[in-house]
């Protein structure tokens, strides 16, 4: 697992048109600090953050593939809690669409994408790293607590798009009560939503937004990303 992970991490970053952020987005996903990420690497912060800020010229191999390591060294004396998250390869039917972004992309511009608005009083500025579009009540009968770890894919930096919503009550209750929380949840051309669904947003402090477009119509402007 750990070299499939590693082998990911460099061909993103290789082929990535702005490397620095791609760096910056997986040690967020591993949930590692540029002050911890330095001291495994015996280097200084201001070298992490130059190189993820795009400040210093676009990293070699040698930097990559030490990055990469560092990474993976400091999942290892975490328990391997990233390793276990991404090694998630088989999904329910439940789940339409899954995909990891190469860069991170801002939440505002992901609503702007899917015509989209806030319907609760949560800041959208925050950053997204990959979609899950969910069929909501097929997730439902086909995914239990254990199972719905499925929808994070790579990252729980994602905007997860519900999709046959009628109120949103079901899918916030699921978010509220897993350990696990998206970036942002997007119902898709939902009927209207409850007003529980809108206070379980503000609590756990993740941005809730509808958009009137269907499920095919999402994906396939996901898909363009």
């Amino acid at each position: 697992m750990q070299s499939e992970i590693r082998e990911k991490i460099a061909g993103e970053v290789v082929l990535s048109p702005h490397p620095g952020r791609t760096l910056r987005k997986w040690r967020e996903d591993f949930q590692v600090s540029q002050r911890d990420l330095a001291r495994q690497l015996a280097t200084v912060p201001s070298v992490i953050s130059d190189y993820e800020g795009e400040r210093r010229a676009s990293p070699g191999a040698g930097f990559i593939r030490k990055y990469v390591d560092g990474l993976i060294a400091l999942d290892a004396a975490h328990g391997h809690r990233a390793e276990q998250r991404f090694g998630v390869r088989e999904h329910s039917d439940g789940i339409l669409g899954l995909r990891e972004f190469a860069v991170a992309m801002p939440l505002k511009s992901l609503a702007d994408r899917l015509e989209a608005r806030a319907v609760s009083r949560v800041d959208l500025r925050r950053d997204v790293h990959g979609f899950t579009v969910v069929d909501a009540p097929r997730a439902i009968l086909s995914m239990d607590a254990t199972r719905f770890v499925e929808v994070y894919g790579w990252t729980t930096q994602r905007a997860l798009v519900f999709a046959n919503v009628k109120y949103g009550r079901s899918p916030m209750v699921a978010i509220r009560a897993h350990p696990l929380k998206p970036a942002a949840v997007f119902f898709a051309n939902p009927g209207r939503v409850d007003a529980l669904a809108i206070r379980l947003s503000e609590v756990e402090n993740i941005p809730l937004l509808t958009t009137a477009l269907a499920a095919p119509a999402v994906l396939e402007r996901l898909e363009e990303l």
